[in-house]
C-alpha cells in the first residue's frame, strides 16, 4: 500500500463520535440550555448587550428591531437574522415572559398565535427591569470574552440582580437533553433568598412556603400542591394547569361559561377551533354558541350551553378533551461552570446567591482600587495646595512638564500619578471653594474605602449589601402573584355536585343512549301491555337496558373487543319516552365498530376481576384495577376471527360463572378454573357449543338463589340454581330450558331472588316491570309461562331490578 505524504489514516466511528460529541457539546453550552447565574442562553444575553451597548435604554427612544438584529449579528451572534429576531420579540411578549426585558413598540404577535410584524416594521428599547440584569457590567463584575471573529469582547455572563432564571423560566431542547423551567413571582422568588441568607438552617419545607409553585404570565390555575413539590425536590416532574372561568347567565335563562384566563403556553385561536370541531363532531353536545370577545382588557371566550346543560359537567368535558387543562412538564436543566446538570429549587437559588457574593465581591474591590487610587491623587493634591507657591515656582523655573514633573517627585515626594495630577489641575482649583471641596472629597473617600474594605473582610456585611440590593429589586418590580394554586383538596369533583339516584340506562339498537331515573317506573301485574319506555324510529328499537346508579363506571366493550369508559352522569338525562342521544355523541368509536356489552362498576371493586364472555364460549378473567388508568378505546380482550363479545360482570375467586346458550343450554363453573390474564390476552374455553349455538348470557353466582330464564317468546321461568350442577370448565354443560318456535329462543338468564323485580323490553320498545315473585318456580326441562304479550314484537333484553318500595296505583 502506497503512502501518500500530508494524508492521515482514522478510524471513521471515532472520527463521528468526535465531531459528534462537539458538536452535541456545542449546542448545548452555546446555544439551547441557559446559564444558571443570569438564566440566560447566549442569543438573549449578546440582543441584550447589544442593546446595552447601542443606549437603548428604557428611559431612550425607541430604535427598529432590524438596526438591533442587525448589530447583533454583525458583532456577536453570526447565525440567521430570524433566529435572533424571534428572541426579540419574545423577550417583549408579556404572556411568554412573566417580566419582558424589551420594550417593544408595533405588532410584535398575539396569544392567539399571530405572527409578529416584520423586523423593519416594528422598534425596540431595553425594559426597565433589564438595568437590573446589566447593572455593574462595567466593574468588572464578570469575565468577557472574545467575540466570534476576536474584533471585539462580549459578557460571558450578567451580574443580574434578579432571579432571572426562575422569574422569566427558560425552554431548550439540546442534543440528547433539554429543559423546561416555568416562571415564578419576583415577589416569592426575592423573600426566599432573603429568608435563606437570613437563615442558614433554613428547611427545605420553609422555602416551599414562600415560593408557593410557578407563576405564569397567563395566570389560570394550577392544580395540587404535591407535583410542585416533587418537581421542586428533583428537578423533574409535571404539573396541571388549567383555564380560570366563572359561569354567567344570560337573559333567556341559559348559562355560559366565560373563560377569562388560559394555561400557559395555549393558543386562544386554536382552543377556540379544537372546541368548535369538537361540537361539530359531536363528541361534546351542549354547546349552542361560541365566541371570542377578548379585547386589550383582557381574555374572555364565551361558550354559550344548550338548556339544562350542567355547566360543571361540561367544563369537565372540556378539561379532558381541549387545552382548557394542560400539563406542564418542569425539567430544570442548567449549565453550571459550563456543565449541564439538572437543579432542584434549592440548588438554583443557591447558584444564584453564590453569583451575587461572586460579583459584589468582584464590583466592591474594583471600586476599592479605584477610590484608593483617587484617595491617591487627592493626598498629592492637597499636599500642593498646601504648598502652593512652592509647587508654582518650580513649575515656572522649570524648561518643560517633563522636567517640572521630576522636581515635583524629587523635592515633594510625590509619585509620578500624583505629580502629572497637580500638572493637570487647573488654577480655577486654587481658589477656597475648590480648596475645602478637595479636603470633603478627601474624607468621602476615606470612607468610602473603609466601607468596602468592611464588605471585603466581614461575609456578614457582603450579605446585608446583597440582601439590602434584592430588597430594592423587589420595591420596585415586585407584584402580586397571577396563577393561582388549588389544593388537590380543593379540586373539583362533580359528583359532589350530583345525586347517586338509582338510575336506568337505556341503549337501543341503532346506538342511542340516554339515563332515566328509576322512579319513572311503577311495577305492574304480570300479563300487562307495558309503558313505552323509549321511542322508536323506523327499524330501531331498545336493546340493552342497565339499572345502576349515576356515580358508577360504565365500561362500554365493543364488537372488536375495546373498552371506552364514563361515569353515568356524563350521559344525557331525559324522559323515560325519549329516543336518547347518539352513542357518537358520547364516545369515540371506529367506522366499524358498535357497542356488544355495557357494565357498570362501582369504585370500590378494583381488586375484583372483570369476567369477559364471548358468543364462541370463550372466557377470560383480568383484574378492574388493570383497566382503572386506561384510555378510552384499548384492548379488553383479543378475540379470534368471528368472535364478538356478549357480556361481562365484576367477580372473585370464591364465585361461580354460570353460561347460558341461545338454544337453552347452560354450564356453571367456578371462577377459579380460569386464570387471572392480561388486557390483551384471547381468553379460554368457558362452554363447548353446539353446531348455529352461542353465548347470550354470563351471570356471576352471588348466592341468589334462583335462576330466571326468559325467551324471546315472552316465556320465563323461575329455577333453582341447585337444579344446575357445578362442572368442569369447557364442558357442553345441562338443559336450561325447553326451546320451541312457541317461546322463541332465550334471551339469557339472570339470578333473582323472589323479591326482586325484572323489567322485560321488546323490539319495539315497549317496557313493562314485574315482580319475580309472580313468576312460577319450574324444573329445567320446562318452557315457563307467558309473562308478557308481545304480540310480532319479541322481547330482546330484561334486567332485574331490588325492590323499591314504590306506589304502584299511579297509571299512565
Amino acid at each position: 500500500m502506497m503512502d501518500i505524504k500530508g494524508i492521515k489514516e482514522l478510524n471513521i466511528e471515532d472520527s463521528i463520535k468526535d465531531s459528534y460529541l462537539d458538536y452535541a457539546m456545542s449546542v448545548i453550552v452555546g446555544r439551547a440550555l441557559p446559564d444558571v447565574r443570569d438564566g440566560l442562553k447566549p442569543v438573549h444575553r449578546r440582543t441584550l448587550y447589544a442593546m446595552d451597548e447601542m443606549g437603548v435604554y428604557y428611559n431612550k427612544a425607541y430604535k427598529k428591531s432590524a438596526r438591533i438584529v442587525g448589530d447583533v449579528i454583525g458583532k456577536y451572534h453570526p447565525h440567521g437574522d430570524s433566529a435572533v429576531y424571534d428572541t426579540l420579540v419574545r423577550m417583549a411578549q408579556d404572556f411568554s415572559l412573566r417580566y419582558p426585558l424589551v420594550d417593544g413598540q408595533g405588532n410584535f404577535g398575539s396569544i392567539d398565535g399571530d405572527s409578529p410584524a416584520a423586523m423593519r416594521y416594528t422598534e425596540v428599547r431595553l425594559a426597565k427591569i433589564s438595568d437590573e440584569l446589566l447593572s455593574d457590567l462595567d466593574k468588572n463584575t464578570v469575565d468577557f470574552a472574545e467575540n466570534y471573529d476576536g474584533s471585539l469582547s462580549e459578557p460571558t455572563v450578567f451580574p443580574t440582580r434578579i432571579p432571572n432564571l426562575l422569574v422569566n423560566g427558560t425552554s431548550g431542547i439540546a442534543v440528547g437533553m433539554a429543559t423546561n423551567i416555568p416562571p415564578h413571582n419576583l415577589t416569592e422568588t426575592i423573600d426566599a433568598i432573603v429568608h435563606m441568607i437570613d437563615n442558614p438552617e433554613y428547611t427545605e419545607s420553609e422555602i416551599f412556603e414562600i415560593i408557593k409553585g410557578p407563576d405564569f404570565p397567563t395566570a389560570g390555575m394550577i392544580l395540587g400542591q404535591e407535583d410542585i413539590y416533587k418537581a421542586y425536590r428533583t428537578g423533574r416532574g409535571s404539573i396541571t394547569i388549567r383555564a380560570k372561568t366563572h359561569i354567567e347567565e344570560t337573559k333567556s335563562g341559559k348559562e355560559k361559561i366565560i373563560v377569562d384566563e388560559l394555561p400557559y403556553q395555549v393558543n386562544k385561536a386554536m382552543l377556540i377551533e379544537k372546541i368548535a370541531e369538537l361540537v361539530r363532531d359531536k363528541k361534546i353536545v351542549g354547546i349552542s354558541d361560541l365566541r371570542d370577545e377578548s379585547d386589550r382588557d383582557g381574555i374572555r371566550v364565551v361558550i354559550e350551553l344548550k338548556k339544562d346543560v350542567m355547566p360543571d359537567v361540561m367544563l369537565n368535558q372540556l378539561y379532558k378533551f381541549t387545552q382548557l387543562q394542560n400539563t406542564f412538564g418542569i425539567n430544570m436543566v442548567a449549565l453550571v461552570d459550563g456543565r449541564p446538570q439538572t437543579l432542584n429549587l434549592i440548588r438554583i437559588l443557591d447558584e444564584f446567591i453564590g453569583h451575587r457574593v461572586t460579583v459584589v465581591t468582584r464590583r466592591t474591590q474594583y471600586l476599592l482600587d479605584k477610590a484608593e487610587a483617587r484617595l491617591h491623587i487627592l493626598e498629592g493634591l492637597i499636599k500642593a495646595v498646601e504648598n502652593i507657591d512652592e509647587v508654582i515656582a518650580l513649575i515656572k523655573s522649570s524648561r518643560d512638564s517633563a522636567e517640572a514633573k521630576i522636581k515635583l517627585k524629587e523635592n515633594y515626594g510625590f509619585s509620578d500619578l500624583q505629580a502629572q495630577s497637580i500638572l493637570d489641575m487647573r488654577l480655577h482649583r486654587l481658589t477656597g471653594l475648590e480648596i475645602e471641596k478637595l479636603r470633603d472629597e478627601h474624607e468621602r473617600t476615606l470612607k468610602d474605602i473603609e466601607y468596602y474594605r468592611s464588605i471585603l473582610g466581614n461575609r456578614g456585611v457582603l450579605m446585608g449589601v446583597i440582601k439590602d440590593e434584592l430588597q430594592e429589586v423587589k420595591d420596585k418590580y415586585g407584584d402580586e402573584r397571577r396563577t393561582d394554586i388549588v389544593p388537590q383538596t380543593g379540586e373539583f369533583n362533580i359528583e359532589d355536585l350530583i345525586p347517586d339516584d338509582e338510575t336506568v340506562v337505556t341503549i337501543t339498537h341503532n346506538g342511542y343512549i340516554k339515563r332515566t331515573l328509576l322512579s319513572s317506573f311503577t311495577a305492574q301485574k304480570r300479563g300487562g301491555k307495558g309503558k313505552s319506555g323509549a321511542k322508536s324510529k323506523g327499524d330501531d328499537f331498545a336493546e340493552r337496558l342497565i339499572v345502576t346508579s349515576n356515580h358508577a363506571r360504565l365500561f362500554f366493550f365493543t364488537n372488536t373487543g375495546k373498552i371506552h369508559f364514563l361515569r353515568v352522569y356524563e350521559l344525557p338525562e331525559m324522559a323515560r319516552d325519549a329516543k336518547g342521544r347518539h352513542i357518537s355523541n358520547v364516545l369515540t368509536l371506529e367506522k366499524e365498530e358498535y357497542l356488544a356489552s355495557v357494565i357498570a362498576l362501582a369504585d370500590t371493586e378494583d381488586e375484583k376481576y372483570l369476567f369477559m364472555a364471548t358468543k364462541f364460549g370463550v372466557v377470560k378473567k383480568t383484574l378492574v384495577g388493570d383497566f382503572k388508568s386506561g384510555r378510552s378505546g384499548m384492548i379488553a380482550l383479543k378475540l379470534r376471527e368471528g368472535d364478538e363479545i356478549v357480556t361481562s360482570d365484576v367477580t372473585t375467586d370464591d364465585d361461580n360463572i354460570f353460561l347460558a346458550t341461545r338454544n337453552g343450554k347452560t354450564i356453571q363453573f367456578s371462577s377459579q378454573e380460569v386464570r387471572k390474564m392480561g388486557r390483551t390476552a384471547t381468553g379460554v374455553r368457558g362452554i363447548t357449543l353446539e353446531e348455529k349455538d352461542e353465548v347470550v348470557s354470563m351471570e356471576v353466582l352471588t348466592g341468589h338463589p334462583y335462576i330466571l330464564s326468559v325467551t324471546a317468546g315472552g316465556y320465563g321461568k323461575c329455577s333453582l340454581v341447585s337444579d344446575y350442577r357445578l362442572q368442569t370448565r369447557g364442558g357442553k354443560g345441562v338443559k336450561l330450558c325447553r326451546v320451541s318456535p312457541k317461546t322463541g329462543l332465550v334471551c339469557g338468564a339472570k339470578q333473582v331472588n323472589l323479591e326482586d323485580e325484572v323489567m322485560l323490553i321488546t323490539r319495539s320498545g315497549k317496557i313493562i316491570r314485574l315482580a319475580v315473585g309472580e313468576i312460577p318456580v319450574m324444573g329445567r326441562d320446562t318452557q315457563g309461562v307467558k309473562l308478557m304479550s308481545t304480540d310480532e314484537y319479541e322481547i330482546i333484553a330484561f334486567a332485574v331490578v331490588k325492590e323499591e318500595n314504590e306506589d304502584d296505583s299511579s297509571e299512565d
